[in-house]
């Protein structure tokens, strides 16, 4: 029997979720969601801040949860692509 996970974000980096926020909203958008963007807003220092600091992680986590991501999405067929070629 295979286990599947019901944790909406697994397999997921914090990496590729910040990744993913920024491209969809750019760090503006995403400063104006969230405070911890609007102090040098780059993936390394959001990543080490949000590594750090359990609140903001979990409002990211929640922004992303409640992000709509069309099929129009850049990331989103990436990932499908790449899947393709791995199998």
């Amino acid at each position: 029997m295979t286990r599947v996970s019901k944790d909406p974000l697994h397999g997921l980096t914090l990496e590729k979720i910040v990744t993913r926020l920024e491209k969809k909203y750019g760090w503006e958008k995403l400063g104006k969601k969230i405070k911890c963007f609007t102090s040098d807003p780059s993936l390394s220092s959001s990543l080490k801040f949000l590594r750090k600091t359990p609140w903001a992680r979990k409002e990211v986590e929640t922004l992303y949860l409640s992000t709509s991501w069309t099929g129009s999405d850049v990331w989103l067929e990436a990932e499908k692509n790449r899947n393709k070629l791995n199998k």
